[in-house]
């Protein structure tokens, strides 16, 4: 009967562990609590003191819900959706920031095989060229983002990413960024900070810096089947990479388009 009674006890943990793990919310009411239950996944998957502290001291981030309901822009024509990111613009600025890093981006390219142009339309799209990254915090908008029942899976990868990197001494408790839990001039998510964030010269990741910043992005863009060489507009072999980079249509053809003319093609 003892042994009945464990096999029952085992197989109701098994069966709600899972439930509590997968457990998501759609207001702050239960943030605080769920935050509290994760910490426990998160030391499971080998997330330190530091890492778990940075966990607690995260709160729901309403701005990080409020612009993940509001992404609108990607839904727009290609011609509005460059019209309203200032394509122009960062072509323009894009030309005189490729002259006046012409060191910087050819080290990048004989290193990762990526020219110019891609690399800095992603940079003018994503912060201006490093004037917009964002005052979110970045650990509570990637826990919030978990938290949220709206794609928990994917962001609580990045939640432990984030953690990771806390542990690791490349973000911390206070490290801002955009809404989502993007850092950077590039405007890396933590997992692509993990898989692909570079130091330049050698002193430790710091996206914020535009030397690692766009050596990550090229970095990125390697590791997503970037091809030496090879273009980069719709149908070539390097589109693929650029789909990496993000998932709309729109905007994958604008960084195409406004690389292409940026590289002077």
């Amino acid at each position: 009967m003892m042994k009945l009674l464990c096999m029952i006890a085992a197989l109701f943990i098994g069966l709600t562990t899972p439930a509590m793990a997968a457990s998501c919310g759609k207001t702050a009411a239960g943030f605080d609590a769920w935050k509290t239950a994760y910490a426990a996944e998160a030391r499971a998957q080998g997330i330190g003191p530091e890492g778990l502290a940075a966990l607690a001291e995260t709160s729901y981030a309403t701005g990080t819900i409020k612009a993940d309901r509001g992404m609108h822009s990607f839904k727009l024509g290609l011609d509005a959706f460059m019209e309203k990111r200032g394509a122009a613009t960062i072509v323009a600025q894009g030309r005189k920031k490729k002259t006046q890093n012409a060191a910087l981006f050819r080290r990048i390219e004989k290193t990762y095989g990526v020219p110019p142009g891609p690399i800095i339309a992603i940079w003018g799209m994503e912060t201006a060229f490093g004037a917009y990254m964002g005052n979110q915090n970045t650990v509570s908008a990637v826990a919030t983002l978990a938290y949220d029942c709206r794609r928990p899976d994917y962001f609580r990868e990045q939640l432990i990413a984030a953690l990771q990197l806390i542990d690791n001494g490349v973000l911390s408790a206070s490290s801002t960024g955009a809404m989502h839990g993007e850092v950077g001039q590039t405007q890396f998510l933590p997992r692509n900070v993990l898989l692909y964030g570079v130091s330049l010269n050698g002193g430790g990741i710091d996206l914020n810096d535009k030397a690692d910043a766009l050596a990550s992005t090229a970095n990125f863009l390697r590791g997503h089947g970037w091809q030496p060489g090879q273009g980069y507009s719709p149908g070539e072999p390097n589109f693929v990479a650029l789909q990496g980079w993000n998932a709309a249509s729109v905007y994958q053809q604008a960084l195409a388009i406004m690389g292409t003319e940026i590289d002077g093609n």
